[in-house]
């Protein structure tokens, strides 16, 4: 009942910046929470940002002073704002929405979006 769009990958040089986005629609009561994960080549998925309810932010250590995570509550959009992109931030990277939805809370993902740091 709830579907997420992603956009804003792609390929940058070291150093450069990219802006993410992952726009929420369908049967939405209130979103809970919006975060982004990532997941490279041979490796777990983890957590990179989310912004919860109230505004709060966390972010993973490797990312922070780096990345900012900003939400958009009447579009029910978040950003992932990215610069002083390293060539380990190569990842796919994927959005996730936690929202009060039909029949009840739901956790969505999105399709994932790839995000290339070239040294």
């Amino acid at each position: 009942q709830v579907q997420l769009v992603e956009s804003g990958g792609g390929l940058v040089q070291a150093g450069g910046s990219l802006r993410l986005s992952c726009a929420a629609s369908g049967i939405i009561f209130s979103i809970n929470a919006m975060g982004w994960y990532r997941q490279a080549p041979g490796k777990q998925r983890e957590l990179v940002a989310v912004i919860i309810n109230g505004g709060s932010t966390k972010y993973a250590d490797s990312v922070k002073g780096r990345f900012t995570i900003s939400r958009d509550n009447v579009k029910n959009t978040v950003y992932l704002q990215m610069n002083s992109l390293k060539p380990e931030d190569t990842a796919d990277y994927y959005c996730n929405v936690v929202a009060d939805s039909v029949p009840a809370r739901l956790e969505v993902w999105g399709q994932g979006t790839l995000v290339t740091v070239s040294s």
